[in-house]
């Protein structure tokens, strides 16, 4: 009776694979394509209503020929210099932020174990404000944050005495280490004359405003060159979510996989933050949600990466457009939203019993 039972059981189907070459290969369902086909099209609408909305909007039926090159003036200016840059830096760092965030939860097996809990975004600011006040001149302001990042993450790995096999270790770790980065950043910047002090906290803050396409080039460079690189990873992570042993029996050398996602996380999250500060919970909201909306387990790479492309190209446009007497810096607005995630999250984990 078992084997009848076992034989006549309906077979689960498996999804289709995605084969790019001899190195890459992704699983394809067809809720996740359709998840990702909606956020493309949300992605569209919202990169519309960037361009369109406001006084120096572009009116919609000017912007495909502005797009095109065909209009000069005031559609044109609007376009290369102040809306265009601010809307292409902002996709891409969205991007970025959500993949490293993705690619540090699946390591940690822990939702919370994103670049803000775990002190990378705060260690980026410190090596940023370092760099920009405290020793101006000696390092670009990207390599400051760099290397603030990889001081952070270096503190967390020996810190927690497990390196980063242990979720709860790493929470705590970093939390001590982001307060510590941020209690750096807040020196310098009682150092620092005024004026200084007031184009840092801007930057601090986490804001799209006044990008330019020097800044584009910088974030999607890293995107192109790191995001396939996660996307090589993502077999591997996939194993590793069901444990190290099962995974190193499996292949996937977890230690080595582990090293290399969490240096790719690395340097997503800190291109982010050199071309627009250290912007807020994109990194801890964006793939809960995706993977929450596609409900597939693994990094979910693209799924991420496109839904922190819309969460923050959203909220820069909120931030454009809400009638207030100051424009907001994007990421007080993020701040705002992740915080009261956070706190859901937190709860539905205690609830649960596993914080």
């Amino acid at each position: 009776m078992t084997g009848a039972a076992s034989t006549d059981a309906p077979a689960r189907p498996h999804p289709s694979t995605l084969r790019i070459g001899v190195w890459l290969s992704m699983p394809v369902r067809p809720r996740s394509l359709l998840i990702g086909g909606i956020l493309v099209v949300a992605l569209i609408v919202t990169g519309v209503l960037t361009l369109t909305l406001g006084t120096l909007g572009i009116a919609l039926g000017d912007i495909v020929p502005t797009l095109r090159g065909e209009r000069q003036g005031r559609d044109e200016i609007v376009l290369t210099a102040f809306r265009g840059p601010r809307l292409v830096v902002g996709l891409a760092a969205g991007a970025a932020l959500a993949v490293s965030g993705a690619l540090f939860q699946t390591v940690t097996r822990n939702p919370l174990g994103s670049p803000d809990v775990i002190g990378l975004t705060s260690g980026a600011s410190a090596g940023a404000a370092a760099f920009g006040l405290l020793w101006p001149g000696l390092l670009p302001l990207p390599v400051g944050a760099l290397l603030g990042a990889f001081l952070a993450m270096a503190l967390v790995f020996f810190g927690t005495g497990t390196g980063f096999s242990s979720p709860s270790r790493i929470l705590l770790i970093g939390i001590g280490v982001s307060a510590m980065s941020l209690a750096f950043v807040q020196w310098v910047l009682v150092r620092a004359g005024r004026e200084q002090a007031t184009v840092l906290a801007t930057y601090l803050n986490g804001s799209l405003a006044a990008r330019d396409w020097n800044h584009a080039t910088t974030i999607w460079a890293a995107i192109v060159i790191l995001i396939p690189c996660a996307l090589l990873l993502s077999r591997r992570l996939q194993l590793i979510e069901m444990g190290d042993e099962q995974a190193d029996a499996l292949g996937a050398r977890s230690s080595a996989a582990r090293a290399l996602s969490i240096s790719v996380a690395i340097g997503l999250a800190t291109a982010a933050v050199s071309v627009a500060g250290p912007i807020a919970f994109i990194a801890l909201v964006a793939p809960q949600i995706a993977r929450r909306l596609s409900r597939s387990a693994g990094p979910n790479i693209l799924a991420s990466a496109l839904m922190g492309a819309f969460l923050l190209s959203l909220a820069d446009l909120l931030t454009q457009q809400l009638p207030l007497d100051v424009t907001l810096p994007v990421g007080v607005l993020t701040a705002i939203l992740g915080g009261i995630y956070l706190g859901v999250l937190l709860f539905a984990q205690w609830k649960k019993g596993t914080l």
